[in-house]
């Protein structure tokens, strides 16, 4: 005869009759079970080994309440709790002897998780068994068997804790790049009611904010999303979106988000360089699926994707046990969190008074143009900039473009090392000159006849250096070139071309060269640097990313023989003073020393780049206008824009 059984978690095990005989033998042969072979240890080994396995055919289960359950149940049941949590990574195992307490035993068991990314998770739990009369010891299946706080209907989730993104910092330590407030411009095909009215005004709101927005898709992407969709349109940051904001809001269509974004002072403020920090794409998703997950900013372009894993950290995760309530809510119960790494700050030369001012100055040219700024006494790289609207582009570190008239100071310096030349020896400059079938001429045609070589340096007359070249030769070329940094081996921790100097290996060549064309190629920094060199007396490998520190930077050259830097330097003087550059004799500042280029850069084309280098106090700089005509006519307002911005 057997009693109903207890509710709850109480005894499940039949009550015999309870004469004083009976008992003592029930204690008995509980006892001799426990330590047997068919004690409830074996019985939980079974259970362990079927729960490795996924199968429990040597296993028998019964409820809380007693009643039966049948081990695929089991099965069916501790997949649907474990949720997220990857079994393939999942030990359990015995945790020490199992323990009879009347019709009771229990075991305590070691449970250990190898979460995503390696975290290791172990905890403690027990299992309770029970015995029947004939069916030996059988598990009494709950969930806290997995996890205490486990109920019927639960899931443990994995939930992603995304760690704060480090800053981009100055020399200083002070943050370049940090969290700013935006919003999220978009549309909603719900609330469109007329979409070429929306287009229209949005394009004329965002005008008014200098923000030029391609809305041409917009129709398309309406017609293809959700009606309930948010579409992005523009991010826009909170004082641009304070102007016009109540232009834009009535708008029926338009549709509004607010976020931080890590962002530099300024949309345009070495853009390109820094690049931009944006939700994780398709491809972000596909290249990195163990570390990046959907709704991640990752860094895209420049120093935010060069650096991207250590600006981003590492992502923590909590396990939660996630509980549905009867109205179908979902509640989370934090059980285990492995916390998030931060991300590392990058630390770079950049300064903000001086990139602003080059920011400023590259704005207000309508044509690409690049800019770059260096510290005379250190070589730190304080402004990179591409105008007019901050770019995508780092041309001013990688561009590979002819230097033009800007690479006369190269080969002056050559000159003068070789002593070939003074600024007062008398060089010819013919409006045109041949080297054998290669026929050379000046801009605008312009012939200064027999004059002394620094009138040809400041008026840039490119015959008198193909009457030159000769007397330069390819050696000389090369050598003046390498001594200021051209073409040698840099590592400024961000990709920046160092150039590549003509090789000279035929007359016309090496005449071509001595003015800054044929196959010489620069960048922006790379003239800046050489710039740098000259003023200097030594040459430097620029500086930008100082932590992490680069690990192969440049040793730095010999000091230059003041001898040939010092006519130098006077003859880049007169450029300002009586040459070409004379537009920057009243700039604000101090005297400027530099020499202007005009760059052919392809073959029967009449469009050229416009150069100009130079120098003003501790400050050197090289100022690249796309397609940009003359020197004097393009590159030359926009130094006169830094340095007047600069020292204001």
């Amino acid at each position: 005869m057997r009693r109903t059984p207890q509710p709850g978690r109480g005894r499940l095990r039949a009550a015999r009759r309870t004469t004083g005989t009976l008992a003592t033998l029930v204690l008995l042969a509980g006892g001799l079970v426990a330590c047997g072979s068919e004690g409830p240890g074996d019985t939980v080994d079974a259970f362990l080994t079927g729960w490795k396995s996924g199968d429990f055919g040597k296993v028998g289960f019964v409820t809380a309440d007693g009643g039966s359950i049948a081990a695929a149940k089991v099965v069916e049941e501790i997949g649907a709790l474990s949720g997220d949590l990857p079994q393939a990574s999942f030990v359990v195992s015995t945790a020490g002897a199992a323990k009879v307490t009347g019709e009771i035993a229990s075991a305590p068991i070691k449970l250990d998780w190898t979460l995503p990314g390696g975290a290791p998770w172990s905890y403690q739990s027990t299992v309770r068994l029970t015995e029947r009369d004939s069916d030996g010891w059988r598990v009494i299946w709950e969930p806290s068997i997995l996890h205490s706080e486990l109920s019927i209907g639960d899931r443990l989730e994995l939930r992603r804790v995304r760690p704060p993104r480090a800053n981009i910092q100055d020399a200083a330590g002070k943050p370049l790049v940090q969290l700013r407030p935006t919003v999220m411009v978009g549309v909603s095909p719900e609330k469109i009611t007329d979409l070429p009215k929306l287009t229209t005004a949005l394009g004329t709101a965002f005008k008014k904010i200098n923000r030029t927005v391609d809305l041409s898709d917009l129709k398309a992407r309406v017609e293809k999303a959700d009606k309930g969709a948010f579409i992005d349109v523009v991010l826009l940051r909170r004082p641009d979106y304070d102007k016009i904001r109540d232009e834009i809001r009535p708008l029926d269509g338009t549709v509004f988000r607010e976020e931080d974004r890590d962002l530099p002072p300024s949309r345009e403020f070495a853009r390109a360089l820094i690049g931009t920090v944006d939700p994780a794409t398709r491809d972000d998703l596909t290249a990195n699926a163990d570390t990046i997950s959907q709704g991640d900013m990752v860094g895209h372009g420049g120093l935010q994707q060069r650096y991207d894993v250590q600006l981003r950290g590492v992502a923590g995760q909590s396990v939660v046990i996630a509980r549905r309530s009867a109205e179908g809510s979902v509640t989370d119960t934090k059980i285990h969190t492995v916390d998030p790494q931060p991300g590392t700050p990058i630390k770079i030369t950049l300064d903000q008074r001086v990139q602003t001012a080059a920011d400023r100055a590259v704005a207000a040219e309508k044509r690409p143009s690049s800019l770059v700024a260096i510290r005379v006494s250190d070589a730190s790289v304080l402004a990179v900039a591409e105008g007019p609207d901050g770019g995508s582009v780092n041309h001013a570190m990688t561009a590979q473009v002819p230097p033009g008239s800007t690479f006369k100071m190269v080969s002056t310096f050559g000159l003068l090392q070789k002593k070939q030349v003074t600024p007062n020896t008398v060089v010819d400059c013919p409006k045109t000159k041949s080297v054998g079938a290669r026929p050379f001429k000046n801009s605008h045609n312009m012939a200064l006849g027999r004059v002394p070589f620094r009138t040809d340096f400041a008026k840039s007359c490119n015959t008198a250096f193909v009457n030159l070249a000769p007397k330069l030769g390819a050696d000389g070329l090369r050598t003046a070139a390498t001594t200021l940094g051209l073409g040698t081996e840099w590592d400024l921790g961000v990709k920046a071309f160092s150039g590549k100097v003509s090789d000279g290996n035929s007359p016309a060549e090496l005449a071509a060269a001595a003015f800054g064309q044929g196959t010489t190629v620069v960048s922006p920094i790379a003239m800046a640097n050489a710039t740098a060199s000259v003023a200097r007396g030594q040459f430097q490998q620029p500086k930008l990313v100082l932590d992490p520190a680069p690990g192969n930077p440049a040793a730095a050259g010999p000091k230059l023989d003041d001898a040939v830097v010092a006519p130098l330097r006077e003859m880049m003087r007169e450029v300002v003073t009586k040459g070409t550059g004379t537009a920057l004799r009243s700039v604000k500042g101090g005297p400027v020393h530099g020499k202007t280029g005009t760059a052919e850069f392809q073959t029967g084309s009449q469009e050229t780049h416009a150069w100009f280098v130079g120098w003003q106090g501790d400050i050197a700089f090289a100022v690249m206008v796309q397609k940009g005509g003359a020197g004097a006519d393009a590159a030359v307002p926009i130094v006169g824009r830094f340095l007047n911005g600069l020292n204001s």
